[in-house]
């Protein structure tokens, strides 16, 4: 299939700090701070690309199981995941998972989590993702609302070929972890937002509870997270009964 669309989707360049933003920023330097507001942002092009090739190669080679996003906002990767279901494989079902509360409260283990990111940051509408699919005339996933605590449990599918983790924190992380592991597919590939990996590349890291909770669990498992470049932003991925990739 073509992937234009993944530039012509949404907005993907990043947006301009604001005056306040800006002033901000000028009195923590001043404070001696490594620390920096930004402009949020969801996603980027670089992203993207990962997520279309990863998720393309599952359905191509026929890895079986479901497509889950365990923490999908407004959408945006969602709906590139269902354009690529819909042009590879239509009978996949795509599971999303939400709280639409914006972050829950960050544990000790986020200390080092950038001023950018605090309790309810990022909260949005279920009424917003609905709104995005039909935007771009695609089928509405399995939409799962609540805390990963209350839904993962019970709702995710038996069998796994696709997960996207997008919980931010460490805590969202690890019990995203450990209930979509035993359920990923041989060959099933875990693609991590925001991991970054300063030992590999000195990329984006303002959310260093993500690698933490990724290195943890898979300490005693096969398998170890691979980082991806994804320009501003951060990415790392494993498949499921692989050591590295």
């Amino acid at each position: 299939m073509h992937n234009l669309f993944i530039t012509q989707y949404f907005d993907w360049r990043r947006p301009e700090p604001s005056a306040k933003v800006k002033l901000i920023n000028r009195f923590l330097a001043k404070l001696g701070t490594s620390s920096r507001l930004s402009s949020l942002w969801v996603t980027n092009v670089e992203q993207r690309m990962n997520m279309f090739h990863l998720l393309s190669q599952v359905l191509v080679y026929g890895v079986p199981g479901a497509i889950v996003e365990l923490g999908c906002a407004e959408g945006h990767s969602a709906v590139l995941m269902q354009k690529v279901i819909q042009s590879y494989d239509p009978t996949r079902e795509l599971h999303v998972y939400d709280g639409f509360e914006g972050l829950p409260a960050l544990s000790r283990a986020d200390q080092a989590t950038s001023a950018n990111f605090k309790k309810g940051s990022l909260k949005t509408t279920r009424e917003r993702l609905d709104e995005n699919f039909r935007r771009y005339n695609l089928p509405l996933p399995a939409v799962h609302v609540g805390w990963f605590h209350e839904t993962l449990p019970t709702q995710l599918p038996d069998e796994i070929a696709f997960a996207h983790l997008d919980g931010d924190l460490y805590d969202s992380i690890m019990i995203s972890l450990k209930q979509t592991y035993p359920r990923l597919s041989k060959g099933a590939v875990c693609l991590i937002d925001d991991y970054c990996d300063p030992a590999v590349h000195s990329g984006w890291n303002e959310l260093p509870g993500v690698k933490r909770a990724c290195d943890e669990f898979l300490v005693d498992r096969l398998e170890r997270v691979s980082v991806l470049y994804a320009g501003a932003f951060s990415h790392g991925f494993f498949r499921k009964g692989r050591a590295l990739d």
